[in-house]
């Protein structure tokens, strides 16, 4: 498998972290872990699904998917290849007035929000497109196009900001009064724009961190009490549901992104 990474231009910066092309010359299973971003994937050429209890599922050629709290199996077929958007907490409000939460644990066809025959063109001209850097100019034109004079929420970007700092590791309730407004107030306002509620964002930035810096030591005993656990057993619970497998055999792996 082959990932590579391009910057935005600089009117989409401040909305998205990445274009990202993955492409597979060989047919393999990739297990892909919750992540901060929401992510549109276009695929233009060959097929992939996924694995869940039910069996195997086909995704859609261009899929819309959310926030989520366990890990993915992708499965790609011989010669996939996709081009992925990943946006910032923030950045996919300036592209879409649905409230973002709904999309927690879900991904969908993209032309379930947006008129199929744009989503047609899209997908054909990718198809056709000479290479990657006119695929990435091809999805930047489309998004250009559909920005909606979002500006960034302030008080959301601080609460991600705080969020960050604290590796996950936050009391909600106490972030809501350092940014003087309501509990219930916050949630809403949060999980509208980031897609989950901030206790579920919160969770996914500690996992993440938690990985990262387990790959940057061979404590975890030190890891897990940074990132305020104190019960390996709770850990081991929370980190399976996460990733799919226990710590010992997740970090044996590096069949992730």
């Amino acid at each position: 498998m082959k990932i590579e990474d391009f910057i935005p231009t600089a009117i989409l910066q401040p909305f998205i972290k990445t274009f990202r092309i993955i492409e597979s010359q060989d047919e393999l299973a990739n297990r892909v872990l919750p992540n901060i971003s929401l992510a549109i994937a276009f695929r233009f050429n060959g097929e992939n699904s996924y694995s869940s209890s039910n069996g195997e599922s086909l995704l859609p050629k261009t899929t819309f998917s959310g926030l989520r709290k366990s890990t993915r199996v992708i499965n790609y077929a011989k010669n996939t290849s996709t081009l992925v958007v990943l946006f910032k907490e923030c950045g996919a409000a300036a592209f879409f007035k649905e409230p973002l939460h709904e999309l927690f644990e879900e991904s969908i066809p993209l032309d379930c929000i947006i008129n199929p025959s744009e989503i047609i063109i899209i997908e054909e001209l990718l198809s056709s497109a000479q290479d990657n850097l006119q695929r990435i100019t091809i999805v930047e034109q489309f998004l250009i196009k559909k920005r909606n004079g979002y500006k960034i929420d302030p008080l959301i970007a601080k609460a991600i900001e705080e969020i960050h700092s604290a590796k996950g590791f936050i009391t909600i309730k106490e972030l809501a009064n350092t940014l003087y407004i309501s509990h219930d107030a916050f949630e809403k306002r949060f999980r509208k724009i980031v897609g989950a509620t901030p206790k579920q964002f919160s969770s996914i930035v500690r996992m993440l961190s938690i990985i990262r810096h387990r790959q940057n030591t061979s404590n975890l005993l030190d890891v897990l009490f940074d990132a305020g656990y104190y019960d390996q057993s709770h850990f081991n619970k929370d980190f399976k549901q996460f990733t799919g497998q226990t710590p010992t055999d997740f970090f044996k792996s590096d069949n992730f992104w």
